[in-house]
């Protein structure tokens, strides 16, 4: 079985984060959020991956992942023009694919469930297409499975009255009999080959759909609080390790990550779950909980709370900052004034207070 890892799009409700890159390349716990996809289609035994690109900072997506060597994975790159739909981007792949069953993956979904065993039931299963299903809140954001007496019904993108909260998550188990459908889909309301049609067509056309629920944990990354929200759940779920020094100062405590050559010091508080990078300075700050910190990164006198900080950052100064995410080489001075704020941040922003 063959892997297909979407990582185009414009991640515009992202802005400014995704001015410079793509959304799936921002990190959680300090790896890109898209880099949790591969690692998941690897354990399922795939290795042949096609990375679908287009839009702001593909070039970033080949630097970062390369052929897929040190991934343990072999990479293609397929490119797409714009953004018309996930069953145009599946169709650019029909070639790559050659007749074998695959797995799709959108860069920008999340899970904590190994899906090895419905991958493996794929396989020896005669269905045409197999997709993963999770209980939502908010069903009308996603594309909803209808499911009656066990059996799937009608798959439909984002209805104004869902008759279920069943999303669609961003996983699919698929067969080369799609690509036919695909070629006679229509265009929706959004100028998008949709997914869900495409679905509903294979289920329409008496091919068989299975499913599964993912009953543990489930992101579709779409927005600054989602991000926030993944970083937090993936943090509880990381090993400890402490690489760093401890000038002996510190108050730490709960599952706490720090890097080599990071450096704690002066009354520090590390309230976990936290990750710190490699070649930090934590100088006299509260850091904690559910907060990430990238490589080469400095905070001084300030406290973070449940927010992401990416590398090569500075902030420094009397200042709380929550629920935020700042990005790449981006800097915060703050006067001594014990303000609190939440901050989106793009790259390379400069920010005195």
């Amino acid at each position: 079985m063959k892997g297909i890892l979407l990582h185009a799009g414009h991640g515009t409700r992202l802005r400014p984060l995704t001015h410079t890159g793509p959304k799936q390349l921002l990190p959680i716990a300090n790896r890109p959020m898209s880099e949790y996809c591969i690692e998941s289609m690897k354990e399922t035994g795939i290795v042949d991956i096609a990375i679908i690109i287009g839009g702001t900072g593909s070039q970033k997506v080949k630097d970062y992942y390369g052929d897929g060597t040190k991934f343990g994975v072999n990479i293609k790159y397929i490119h797409q023009d714009f953004p018309r739909g996930i069953s145009h981007a599946i169709s650019l792949c029909e070639d790559f694919i050659d007749n074998e069953k695959f797995l799709v993956f959108l860069g920008d979904n999340i899970i904590q469930k190994s899906i090895k065993d419905f991958s493996i039931n794929f396989e020896k299963s005669n269905a045409a297409a197999s997709i993963l299903l999770c209980e939502v809140d908010n069903p009308s954001r996603f594309g909803i499975a209808d499911i009656q007496n066990g059996e799937i019904k009608k798959i439909m993108e984002k209805p104004q009255d869902p008759p279920t909260n069943l999303a669609v998550t961003g996983i699919y188990f698929l067969t080369p009999i799609i690509f036919n459908i695909i070629k006679r889909l229509k265009p929706s309301p959004r100028n998008e080959l949709e997914i869900t049609d495409a679905l509903d067509m294979l289920l329409n056309e008496n091919n068989i759909i299975t499913y599964n629920m993912i009953t543990n944990y489930w992101k579709d990354t779409g927005t600054p609080e989602d991000i926030i929200h993944a970083n937090g759940i993936i943090l509880e779920n990381i090993s400890a390790y402490f690489h760093g020094k401890d000038d002996g100062t510190n108050a730490i405590q709960g599952n706490i990550m720090i890097g080599k050559n990071s450096i704690i010091k002066n009354n520090s508080t590390l309230n976990g779950p936290i990750i710190i990078g490699k070649n930090c300075i934590i100088d006299g700050s509260t850091i904690g909980p559910h907060t990430s910190i990238g490589d080469n990164s400095i905070v001084s006198d300030c406290n973070l709370q449940n927010s992401i900080i990416m590398s090569n950052c500075e902030i420094k100064g009397d200042i709380k900052i929550k629920n935020s995410i700042i990005s790449y080489n981006a800097s915060i001075i703050s006067n001594p004034i014990n303000i609190e704020k939440t901050f989106l941040l793009g790259e390379g922003t400069k920010l005195i207070i």
